[in-house]
Order: structure tokens, then sequence, then C-alpha cells
């Protein structure tokens, strides 16, 4: 998995070599622990192995640079290279029925190995255990069908599971890359805030100890994993793994299925398990965090201790709620405190706080609740629309290609989270719009979009999509002159598959935008119609293009 993640140009048997000397070492060392290399940290044993592979610069260029420098930058080099949707590697062929079976039942190991090899190489951050789960579903279903009759039909069936636990690894894949750049880009604070609140939620009655417990080993495990040694991470998880299960009693039922399953199953089925029922007769905050005469002095003696029992409190009462609505409940709390705290009468001062908070959690409802009514009513493809002029008038200079592809991803994040059930949609849209954000943000950092989206990004992490939510038009955009090349009109319009030419609408919406981003909702209505009755008249013409010219 390490080297596949890594090097994920290189062929099996390629991979296979490094792998036969890592393990080579592994022996030699048990045997005498002072033979050369022993004391060699194994993140260092893995990128050695890789600096000496023959014509490396001419398979991945650049990358190779990356062995001129020292640990732990020459780590993060390679990290750099690391290809998230890599098109080089063609889709997977899955071989006849028989051949598979034959495959399984004569060489087991290789076929497995081969199976960890292209889902390693396919999704680089996607951290070891929930492949090494994923194999064990894939043997599963194997040897489940493998003695039936009609192995195809049962791998058919199969297969559809598979895909659906395959889309399961690549939203767990997106969301550990997602957890390894908030650590890397907001520092420990924020991400053991995020997954102190998530895990409040997941695990409302386990004591406030435990979970500060496990969130800090979380932390640790996000540590290892993030920077791609995954002999550490697959061992790191197994021992937190480990601890839960041996603790499920303070921590949740819903956990006890997982902790019955082979280990190498178990990470994957606890992060997918779902949220305890939280405990009944819970007291209102409000006298603990509010009315109480000793909140100033509980702050003040220990900061960060009492807001994450803050958070904790917080969570375990609201399962419905984003983990980003709740830090931002929590930051709004803790501005409040630092600024009545130091009043004469801070009971007056922050006696409206259950106001002045849930005006963070109705301006979040509002939102889900206004985009998933959209959705639902008005399906995919107006939802698109209403979203790429919203966000060609936010950020103009994107190019239209890219403001399609962020419109598809928010609609992707529609589509998947408005069908769940109330209860779960903002956690799921406001967790995916996050994801989305911070890609934007990513990519803006080098070559600033604007003035607007700059300040959004640099905003703090739970607060950024209330920011670009808010946002208007850009007023500081010029429009470039009215170019009519903007807008070539050609049968391909007519007669491309359908998929291509709704993308080509979509685009040319973009494009009228940017040339006139002060453009009314009625405007837009009225040029709309007059496309659509523009393609509706020419396309059964026989010269589509003179009479596309002419309209």
């Amino acid at each position: 998995i390490t080297f596949a993640q890594y090097l994920q140009r290189c062929s099996y048997d390629g991979l296979s070599k490094l792998v036969k000397d890592v393990v080579d070492l592994a022996h030699t060392c048990v045997a005498n622990e002072d033979a050369p290399d022993c004391t060699k940290p194994l993140p260092s044993v893995f990128l050695d192995e890789i600096c000496q592979v023959d014509k490396l610069r001419d398979s991945y260029g650049e990358m190779a640079d990356c062995c001129g420098k020292a640990d732990p930058e020459r780590n993060q080099c390679f990290l750099s290279f690391r290809v998230h949707h890599p098109d080089f590697i063609a889709p997977y062929q899955r071989p006849a029925a028989d051949v598979i079976c034959n495959e399984y039942k004569d060489h087991r190991v290789q076929l497995l190995g081969n199976f960890v090899y292209s889902v390693a190489r396919r999704n680089p951050f996607l951290h070891a255990p929930a492949i090494l789960g994923l194999a064990a579903e894939y043997e599963n279903a194997l040897k489940t069908c493998c003695p039936q009759s009609d192995v195809g039909a049962c791998l058919d069936e199969k297969v559809h599971q598979i895909s659906a636990i395959k889309e399961k690894a690549k939203h767990i894949g997106v969301k550990q890359k997602h957890g390894c750049r908030i650590l890397e880009k907001y520092g420990e604070r924020v991400f053991q805030a995020s997954k102190l609140a998530r895990m409040s939620q997941k695990y409302p009655k386990a004591p406030f100890p435990e979970l500060v417990k496990m969130v800090h080993d979380v932390k640790d495990v996000y540590k290892e994993c993030c920077e791609g040694d995954m002999v550490e991470c697959v061992d790191d998880w197994s021992e937190l793994v480990t601890s839960l299960c041996s603790k499920q009693d303070v921590f949740s039922s819903k956990i006890k299925p997982c902790c019955e399953l082979p280990a190498v199953e178990r990470t994957k089925c606890i992060m997918e398990a779902d949220f305890d029922d939280k405990p009944d007769n819970l007291p209102s905050l409000v006298e603990k965090y509010i009315e109480d005469k000793e909140v100033c002095k509980s702050y003040e003696s220990n900061h960060d201790a009492f807001l994450s029992e803050f958070v904790y409190e917080y969570s375990r009462r609201h399962p419905e709620y984003s983990t980003e609505l709740i830090m931002r409940v929590t930051k709004g709390y803790e501005t409040l405190l630092e600024k009545c705290c130091k009043t004469d009468n801070p009971a007056a001062c922050y006696r409206d706080a259950v106001v002045e908070l849930n005006k963070h959690v109705k301006e979040t409802e509002d939102v889900v609740k206004t985009n998933c009514e959209l959705f639902n009513t008005h399906g995919e493809a107006d939802f698109l629309k209403g979203l790429l002029v919203r966000y060609t008038k936010k950020m103009p200079q994107v190019l239209t290609d890219t403001l399609f592809e962020i419109g598809k991803k928010m609609t992707a994040v529609g589509s998947k989270c408005c069908s769940l059930p109330e209860q779960k949609r903002m956690s799921c849209s406001e967790h995916y719009l996050s994801i989305v954000i911070e890609d934007m943000c990513k990519r803006q950092e080098n070559n600033p979009i604007n003035e607007q989206v700059s300040r959004c990004c640099n905003e703090l992490y739970s607060y950024r999509r209330p920011c670009f939510t808010a946002l208007g038009v850009d007023t500081k955009y010029v429009p470039p002159a009215f170019d009519p090349m903007m807008f070539n009109f050609d049968e391909q319009m007519c007669t491309a598959p359908p998929a291509e030419r709704e993308a080509g609408q979509m685009k040319l919406l973009i494009n009228l935008i940017k040339r006139k981003p002060q453009m009314t909702e009625e405007q837009l209505t009225t040029v709309a119609g007059g496309f659509t009755a523009m393609m509706d008249k020419c396309c059964k013409q026989s010269d589509v293009n003179s009479c596309l010219g002419e309209e």
C-alpha cells in the first residue's frame, strides 16, 4: 500500500521487488538489531528504497528531485506529487468469473495483493486500514461466490456491493485527506475541536475524559497516516480500535458488531457505525454556561478545558448539527466570554447569549432547507444552473471549466445529502461543502481569484462556508468587452450526446454571466427562453448552422 501510493505509475511486479527488500530488512533486524540500517526510522527506509529505483526520473520527472532533500522535507516533497484522481491508470476490468476463482484457489496472495495494489494507487490518500478492510470484503465475496453454480451472477451482485464499498472508500479517502489538510493548515487545536464535536455526537453516553483521550489519540494516528507511512498507520489505528473495543460499553452499543469482526475489518466498520442514541433527560446548558455566577472564573482558570467541555456537552445534545456549526457556536460563545468577562457586570453582558448563538443555527438551517427544497422540487439541472449563476457572480475571474466543475461538485453534494432524512442533512452537506471549499481555496493560494474570495479563504475553518454563502457580486470586476465569438453556436449543440449538450449550455451560461454579471433573474429567464426557442427551431432544420447564425 505504501509503495503503491507513493509510486502510482509502477507495476505490481516492480513494487513487489521493493516490498521484498523491506521485508528482508525486517527479518534481518529481528535476528540482529545491530545490523546496518536497523536503526533507521521506517519512513526513511521506504523513501531510501524509492530513491534507489532505476530511472525514477524517466517515469516521475521532477519528483526525483525530492531525493536530494533531507527528511522530513523529503517526505513532504514526495507527498506533494501524489495524484488524487490519476487519469493515467486505466479503469479496472474484471477478469472472467472462472479466471478469478482459479486465481483465488491457486494464487490467493497474489490476487489479493493485486487488489490492494489497484485500490491503493487509485486512492493515494486513503488510510491503509480502509484498503485492507476492502480487500477483506473482496475476499469474502470470492469465498461466497466461487462454490456457486452461477459464479458470474453471484459476483455481479457482489460487485454491486463492492462498488458501493468502493464508493464508501472514496468518501473515507476524501474525508481523511481533508482531515490531513485541516491538521496541516489549521493545526492541532482546530483538528481536535472538530473531532471532539463529531465523537461527542457519535458517542454521547461516553464520559468527557474518555472522549478527550480518544480525540488526542486520533490526532496522533492522523499525524502518522498523513505522513504517508502506512505500516505505522495500520499499527496505530489497530491499537486505537482495540482500545475502543475494550471499552465498548463505555462508548457505544453501536460498535459491538464491529468489534466482533476480524481485526482487519474493524476500523472501517467503526468509522461507518451509526451515532448512539443520546442519553435521556440531559439538563439544559443554560444553567451551567450562562446563568452560573462562576462562568468567568471557570473560563479564565482553564480556557481550553472549559471550552472543550462546552463542545462535548453541546455536541452530544445535537447529533443533527454539523461539526462546523458546533465550532461556530463555540467560537461565538468564546468571543462573548472574552468580551463580557472584562466588564464590571459579566452576567448582564452575556445574558442574551442564547439569542446570539442561535443566529448561527438559524443561518445554517435556512441554507440547508432552502437548497434542499430547490434541489428536491426543481431537480439537478436547475439546481446546477442556480449555483453556476451565483458562483460566477461571486468569482467571475475563475476559468469557465473550473466554475463548471465546482458547480458539479456542489450539485453532487445536493444529490448525496438532500435525499437523507432531515436530521442528517446539515451534517452531510456542510461537511462535503467544506471539502469543496477547501479544495477551491487550496487552488487559489498561489493564484488569488479576487479580494472577496481571498477574504473567505482566510477565515477561520468553520466560518468559511457562511462567508462564501454570503458573498454577492464581485463589484470590483470589470467584464471583458462583449465578444460574439464567446457564443459560437454550431450544430454540435443539436447532435452531441445529451451530457455534452448540457455541459455546453451550462458553459454558455457561465460565459454570459461573466460578460453581464449584473444581470437580473428576469433578464436571465428571457435570454434562456430565447435560447430554448432558438434550439427547438434550428435543430429541426436541414442547415442547422445557418439557422443558428441568423437567430
